[in-house]
């Protein structure tokens, strides 16, 4: 249990609100590390306040030797490819749990390319040692898994124009989070940098990137807990400020989850506006290219009593915390289950939460476990421990849940 709980009292009122959302934390990361690659001015606008970019943006302009991602997974990922192109000689660290995320697939990948790196620990994870392309790039082909941490990917696809002979990067197997290899690849096309992706494979030449601006989109993963208030609500419509129907974000996809759960959604050219409609009785969805969604999609089914076959989760085990495990635990205290059969898992509700008066929910110093589980103040009382651990993603999470009406006590524990 963190420092402080934040008890949210039960909605007792109609939601009308706009919200203007935090920043992605995914393209503000991806474009600052295309920026520090650049040798042409880039300006980035709207960067996340996010803890994860901050330290990003932080840990790019220091001249120190050793460098604390803190608790930042993608930030350890980017910095480790970055640094084998750009900053040799650098010491990458974290939190404890940050040392238990693994970094082998990307290691290996940088070794086979010619780079310098070595674990200071434990074999496969932080902290690590980047001395980089000692003796120049090896080889442009390397292999890598497509189904454990599209980060991996997305770190090696950003330094490719800068390697001497390019990259050809072979995905192996089944490929998870495509659309988080998407997004990077956008990026890097918008600062001109032609590539090809063909099936598994995806080839980039050496080419420089170019000057431009770019203003980053407001966070589809933030916006899903939005989408759970409303399902969630008796009386709600939310607009929320900053989104894009031609996003580059693959969490779009809570648009099309959503509109089976009872949220319809209007593009214009200031957002988009969340109203109420009719739930589907049960649902289906692989989450293997949107793993961040499948906390509040659960949350969201078991509070609305809608059966859920879940595909796609594999990734949450090695996330800021174990999320299959304390997606379960969570969900049991409003008699939901989540039982895992082979490549599915299978949630199922249990009592009406609205016969619950009161929930207490435990964080796991995982942000999105906050978030998920706090549109549940919708149908009863929330307490959330260590509620300051949305920090990492939307720091104005609990500001914003204010505005639209959600009565807050935070408490000193």
């Amino acid at each position: 249990m963190g420092d402080k709980i934040i008890k949210l009292s039960r909605l007792n009122q109609p939601i009308h609100t706009s919200i203007q959302l935090a920043s992605s934390k995914s393209e503000s990361n991806r474009s600052l590390i295309i920026q520090a690659l650049s040798k042409e001015a880039i300006k980035l606008h709207n960067l996340s306040e996010a803890r994860d970019t901050q330290t990003m943006m932080r840990l790019l302009k220091s001249e120190e030797q050793e460098l604390n991602v803190l608790d930042a997974g993608t930030t350890m990922r980017f910095l480790l490819a970055y640094c084998s192109v750009a900053r040799p000689g650098r010491v990458l660290r974290g939190t404890p749990r940050m040392h238990e995320r693994p970094v082998k697939l990307l290691v290996d990948a940088l070794s086979q390319l010619g780079a310098s790196v070595q674990y200071l620990q434990n074999e496969g994870y932080p902290p690590v040692q980047v001395d980089g392309l000692t003796e120049g790039q090896k080889q442009a082909e390397v292999s890598i898994r497509g189904d454990v941490s599209s980060q991996y990917i997305s770190a090696l696809l950003m330094i490719a124009p800068t390697l001497p002979k390019g990259l050809k990067l072979t995905l192996e197997g089944k490929v998870g989070s495509r659309p988080y290899i998407a997004m990077t690849l956008g990026l890097m096309r918008r600062f001109g940098i032609q590539y090809d992706w063909n099936e598994n494979i995806i080839t980039i030449a050496p080419q420089e990137y170019k000057a431009g601006s770019y203003t980053i989109e407001s966070d589809w993963s933030g916006a899903s807990y939005w989408y759970s208030l409303i399902a969630l609500a008796d009386n709600a419509e939310v607009k929320l400020l900053g989104l894009r129907k031609d996003s580059l974000q693959g969490d779009i996809a809570i648009v099309e989850i959503m509109d089976k759960l009872g949220v319809s959604s209007t593009f214009d050219s200031e957002g988009v506006l969340l109203q109420k409609k009719e739930a589907v009785e049960e649902l289906a969805y692989d989450f293997t290219h949107c793993p961040d969604l499948a906390q509040t999609v659960a949350v969201t089914c078991a509070a609305k009593g809608i059966p859920c076959t879940m595909m796609g989760l594999e990734s949450l085990y090695i996330k800021e915390t174990d999320r299959v495990a304390a997606l379960r635990e969570e969900l049991s205290k409003i008699g939901a289950s989540l039982l895992e059969d082979e490549d599915t898992w299978e949630l199922k509700p249990g009592v009406n939460p609205k016969e619950i008066d009161q929930v207490q929910i435990d964080t796991y110093e995982d942000h999105r476990m906050a978030m998920a589980f706090a549109p549940l103040a919708a149908l009863m009382d929330v307490v959330i421990e260590d509620p300051d651990v949305v920090v990492k993603s939307y720091p104005g999470f609990w500001v914003d849940l204010a505005k639209a009406g959600l009565h807050q006590e935070i408490t000193e524990v």
